[in-house]
């Protein structure tokens, strides 16, 4: 069952994404130029995408995959190019229509479903695999957990989820983060220690039978996430 602070805040970043980011956002995942800053948040964001398709099988032929807040789609295009059958959703429109125009041309877009909406949406139906990355981290911990359970509960082999880890140097990061005009500011990230993530999880009915599997943090400039592998016990 969604709270109403994890509806609320699924909103929040709807309305960030489509009114005021789309274009930064689809700028920082492509090639182009950008300020050195947003340089390591592409650096990070790429050396964790790596991560996670490695905890992936290489073949994934006859599976299927819920990307589940696929942003511009580059974490999708590839599990595609793997064989797998790809759900891939985002709260922004915006963004999901960037997903489709990049969608690389040696993909066949029959294995690539695009939708617009909520990733705990029941209709999206069972996965074998779900990779939520950076999707999560506007949450609050305990719908952040929740949101993992529900995920778990339609998922048989496993689920990768990033979450912003609580350390010192990125409580410094994000206050230093607010002087940025509020134009590039998206809705705050909420650290939580993995610990406390664990035991949330762990907390939850849905997520009965399930255990922590694989952790990596990734940390480049500006750009801090720790990977966590969800798996059936």
């Amino acid at each position: 069952m969604q709270t109403q602070s994890y509806v609320d805040r699924r909103h929040r970043l709807q309305a960030y994404f489509d009114r005021t980011a789309s274009e930064t956002w689809a700028r920082l995942t492509s090639d182009a130029p950008v300020s050195r800053i947003r340089a390591t948040v592409r650096a990070g964001r790429a050396e964790m995408r790596a991560t996670i398709l490695s905890w992936l099988p290489d073949d994934l032929s006859g599976l299927t995959l819920l990307d589940a807040g696929c942003g511009t789609g580059a974490l999708s295009a590839e599990a595609a190019r793997r064989g797998a059958r790809v759900t891939a959703i985002d709260v922004a429109e915006s963004l999901v229509a960037v997903a489709r125009e990049r969608l690389p041309a040696d993909v066949d877009p029959a294995f690539v479903t695009f939708r617009t909406g909520d990733m705990l949406d029941e209709a999206l139906g069972r996965f074998d695999y779900v990779v939520a990355m950076d999707s999560l981290i506007h949450y609050r911990p305990s719908d952040m957990a929740g949101a993992l359970a529900a995920l778990c509960s339609r998922t048989d082999r496993a689920v990768i989820a990033t979450f912003a880890p609580r350390t010192p140097a990125l409580s410094l990061m994000h206050a230093t983060g607010k002087l940025f005009p509020r134009a590039d500011r998206s809705p705050a990230i909420v650290p939580v220690s993995e610990t406390t993530l664990a035991r949330l999880v762990g907390g939850e009915p849905d997520a009965a039978g399930w255990r922590t599997g694989r952790t990596r943090r990734v940390s480049r400039g500006f750009y801090t996430s720790q990977a966590l592998e969800l798996v059936p016990a």
